[in-house]
């Protein structure tokens, strides 16, 4: 019988519906966070970030909740991450593991961490890149990997072997969590289940999926 209450991993609802993520709360026991990005924003209409991830941080009852930064500009990064930090809560700020120029952004990383600012780390695809940024953490301050399972599998590729494996290169860095990023559909979390994720990001379409959990086949 599968039980997502039973599960070792976190499961985070991705959305930037303030409504679903109240909503969430009262229906689901399992949910322990959430994410958001600026494209869920722009779907959602929102027009006033730092009012949107204001509301964000009441309703989401203190779980953790990440919000990105808009910039490509690395120094800009640095400068709306510690505005978006300013706003409280239990806050991580979604720093890409590098801009569109293909800028690593450790730098960046290693100074928010450094002073106690919580960050995950996304858009990350190879283990190269989970490689070159896991010393740029200060080990008191916790922060999130996020790797995008769901898009290497869109490649063709099986993402279980790059989760497997990032979970091992960060097993001795307390402060790290690993998240499987852009799940495609409910199997996903008990997949990241099995390769030691720490976080799975569920979408609202598959969240309202998990009531199919152990229907009978033949029923279905």
């Amino acid at each position: 019988m599968l039980d997502l209450n039973n599960l070792n991993i976190k499961i985070f609802l991705d959305t930037a519906n303030l409504d679903k993520i109240k909503d969430s709360l009262n229906k689901f026991s399992f949910i322990k966070g959430f994410t958001t990005n600026p494209s869920l924003m722009h779907k959602e209409g929102v027009k006033n970030y730092k009012e949107f991830c204001i509301k964000a941080l009441k309703i989401s009852s203190n779980l953790p909740i990440s919000f990105e930064v808009f910039s490509d500009d690395i120094k800009q990064m640095e400068e709306e991450a510690r505005i978006i930090h300013s706003w409280g809560g239990n806050s991580y700020v979604k720093i890409p593991i590098t801009n569109t120029k293909g800028e690593s952004t450790k730098e960046v990383i290693q100074k928010l961490t450094n002073d106690s600012i919580k960050v995950n780390v996304t858009a990350i695809f190879t283990l190269e890149q989970v490689k070159n940024i896991i010393n740029y953490f200060d080990e008191s301050t916790p922060a999130i990997l996020s790797v995008f399972a769901g898009r290497i599998a869109d490649s063709g590729m099986d993402p279980m072997e790059i989760m497997k494996k990032s979970s091992e290169m960060i097993s001795d860095k307390k402060n790290l969590e690993l998240l499987w990023a852009s799940t495609r559909e409910v199997l996903n979390i008990f997949q990241a289940e099995e390769s030691k994720s720490d976080i799975i990001t569920v979408p609202p379409d598959i969240l309202d999926k998990t009531n199919l959990l152990n229907k009978n086949l033949n029923d279905f």
